[in-house]
């Protein structure tokens, strides 16, 4: 009896995500020493052991299924479903939560954050179950109940180190934007339930609208899932919040948090039969400029975790432009392109959940070892690290879409979509691709300065000097994360084959297509491109034994060469930050220089987001001063305020008449 039971995916599933939710519970009890974090550690291991097997074997096979949960709340039945939309976005948060829990206990251990380490192992398991009941919830309330449990876990992680004014801020901006995109989330749901009749979400294309009454619809879901997402300009708390959250938060909270987003738009977007022209150009619109702004802000950083951080908005904005362009071959009657760019979006989100958390637990064995997230002060970490160095090489090839990385295969189909399907209604997706290459471009100039700073040259601070390998436990998820970003690359038949029932969910007609290129071609290129590269670095290996020696780096003839006259990141993408001075600017203080010889001062380089200094701040300052007239009206005199109950009272009743 049991047996069978444990066979059915949702029991599966409903177990873990309990086992998710009470992982860091004991660790609140056992406070001294690593035993509660090693327990939280092996029930996020079992909780993944038990959900990722029935989630991949349900969704390959194309499967359904809606349970009714008893409760006496007044929001209707209350209703789990787990179809392949839900089960593909399930895979992130089962994959990278357990790595980053084990990744915790070299990171983060008891040992060296006795107060934190408690509170962050908890609220760590307490956001992934809230995002993984957001997912299957199919009732208004309960996910919007999932969704704030989501939101002020992740605000509760993000304050651990609250001592610092620098996290607070980032925890009060990302506090106020989780709760303006709620309030588009509460009006969306309850529009809806007003046309539904019931919180209990519609069926796939149950939703009969005509487009003006399906428009506010859209604008909210846009408003309230897009800033979830990052998309600019509702990017505000991303940056801020990833750079100083502990490494393996950032990479829970951009590997899959962020997914969230995506997958509430998708999933209301599946509520009605047919999605509108413009919806697609807005994504499509929308993503491009996220794309191009995020990592043009991403080359100009020398903060390692902040450069990830606009990173992610750069790829969550290709994951849009994607599912725009998909929207739009649906509205224009080009099913092939809904095919290729819906494979190429749905793709890159997998990707994306394997390769970012990869490189911001690069980003924390780095740290660990340095002490520093300022690139600048890094440099020579390859000789102390090298293990650290050879995975975080695997997530650089991936992130910049390069072969044989994950991220070259979903872009392609995305290049593909717009380069042989931008016709007439829509030519003007053929311009996306050579903007989708300006990005690719730049993030091969920001992830070249990265690794570069961080891994190459000589040691530029103490830190970096007596810089150290991590431990297994850090090793060993990072391992696991570049190998299966190889295997995306490699072999992509089977990352591939879990797109395909998510097709059939979005586009029914787009799963009719066939892949216009064989993935075998793509393992082909790969194996070939790994051993061309394999026969070149043997072959200058041969040449140079024997007949190398070893020195300081060459200092331009000068006697006595420091590390200060080292190329550093900042000196490396000094000559595009100039040229982008209308996207990001550069403040650099210091003190003059005065006397002879003259003494020794200090400059600061710091640079700054054009779009928020004069686009979200002026709007932020409009409504302070929307909202400064509204206090005028707060006298602090009980009399007052009753004098307003009964003007509202008089207003309502002459309505309502």
């Amino acid at each position: 009896m049991l047996q069978d039971v444990m066979r059915d995916p949702f029991v599966r599933v409903f177990l873990a995500v309990v086992l998710t939710a009470f992982s860091g519970i004991p660790g609140l009890f056992l406070r001294k020493g690593p035993t509660g974090q090693r327990l939280a550690t092996l029930c996020a291991l079992a909780a993944s052991a038990l959900a990722l097997p029935a989630i991949l074997a349900a969704l390959l096979a194309g499967e359904h299924a809606a349970y009714l949960v008893r409760w006496t709340l007044p929001f209707g039945p209350c209703e789990l479903l787990l179809d392949p939309l839900a089960l593909f976005f399930l895979i992130p948060i089962f994959l990278v939560f357990p790595l980053g829990s084990l990744y915790a206990n070299g990171y983060w251990p008891n040992a060296s954050h006795p107060t934190t380490q408690p509170p962050v192992t908890f609220f760590y398991g307490l956001l992934a179950a809230a995002m993984a009941l957001v997912v299957i919830a199919r009732n208004g309330a309960l996910f919007l109940m999932a969704w704030e449990v989501m939101a002020l876990s992740g605000y509760f992680l993000l304050i651990c180190e609250h001592r610092h004014r620098e996290v607070r801020a980032a925890g009060t901006l990302y506090l106020i934007a989780s709760h303006i995109g709620v309030a588009a989330l509460f009006a969306l749901f309850s529009l809806l339930a007003s046309r539904v009749g019931s919180f209990v979400l519609p069926g796939a294309g149950a939703l009969h609208l005509d487009p003006s009454a399906a428009f506010p619809f859209y604008l909210l879901a846009l408003i309230g899932f897009g800033s979830k997402a990052g998309l600019m300009p509702l990017h505000i708390w991303l940056p801020s919040a990833h750079a100083n959250a502990p490494s393996h938060v950032s990479a829970l909270l951009s590997g899959v948090m962020l997914k969230m987003g995506i997958y509430g738009l998708l999933r209301v977007t599946t509520f009605f039969p047919e999605r509108p022209l413009w919806l697609g150009a807005v994504l499509l619109s929308a993503g491009i400029v996220s794309a191009i702004l995020g990592i043009s802000l991403a080359a100009a950083q020398k903060d390692l975790k902040r450069l990830l951080a606009y990173s992610s908005i750069e790829n969550l904005g290709i994951v849009a432009a994607a599912l725009g362009s998909a929207f739009i071959g649906e509205a224009t009657g080009n099913p092939r392109l809904a095919f290729l760019a819906l494979t190429g979006g749905l793709f890159h989100i997998l990707n994306h959940s394997l390769f970012k958390p990869l490189l911001f637990f690069s980003a924390g064995s780095v740290m660990h070892a340095t002490g520093t997230r300022d690139l600048d002060l890094m440099g020579g970490l390859a000789r102390k690290m090298p293990k650290s160095a050879l995975l975080s090489a695997v997530g650089v090839v991936a992130i910049c879409g390069l072969p044989p990385g994950n991220g070259f295969v979903s872009e392609f189909f995305i290049y593909l979509g717009w380069l042989s399907e931008a016709t007439a209604p829509f030519p003007i997706l053929a311009l996306a691709a050579p903007l989708l290459a300006l990005v690719g471009g730049i993030a091969v100039i920001s992830f070249v300065k990265l690794f570069g700073a961080a891994f190459l040259g000589a040691p530029r601070s103490e830190g970096a000097e007596h810089g150290h390998e991590s431990p297994a436990s850090m090793l060993v998820p990072m391992g696991l994360l570049a190998l299966l970003c190889l295997l995306g690359g490699v072999l992509p038949q089977g990352f591939l084959a879990l797109t395909r029932p998510v097709l059939a969910t979005l586009a029914p007609s787009a799963p009719g297509y066939r892949l216009p290129v064989s993935p075998l071609w793509f393992t082909a290129a790969a194996l070939a491109l790994l051993l061309l590269g394999s026969v070149i670095a043997l072959f200058l290996k041969g040449r140079t034994a024997g007949h190398a020696s070893h020195g300081p780096t060459w200092g331009c003839g000068y006697i006595a060469p420091t590390t200060r006259m080292e190329y550093t990141g900042t000196a490396f993408s000094g000559i595009f930050t100039t040229l982008w001075g209308g996207i990001v600017r550069t403040t650099v203080t210091g003190a003059k220089v005065t006397g002879f010889p003259p003494a020794p001062a200090r400059v600061s380089y710091t640079p700054r987001e054009i779009i928020l200094e004069r686009v979200v701040g002026p709007l932020f300052k409009l409504c302070d001063q929307g909202f400064s007239l509204l206090r005028r009206m707060q006298h602090g005199e009980v009399q007052v305020y009753i004098l307003y109950i009964f003007v509202t009272l008089v207003l309502l009743l002459i309505w309502v008449r």
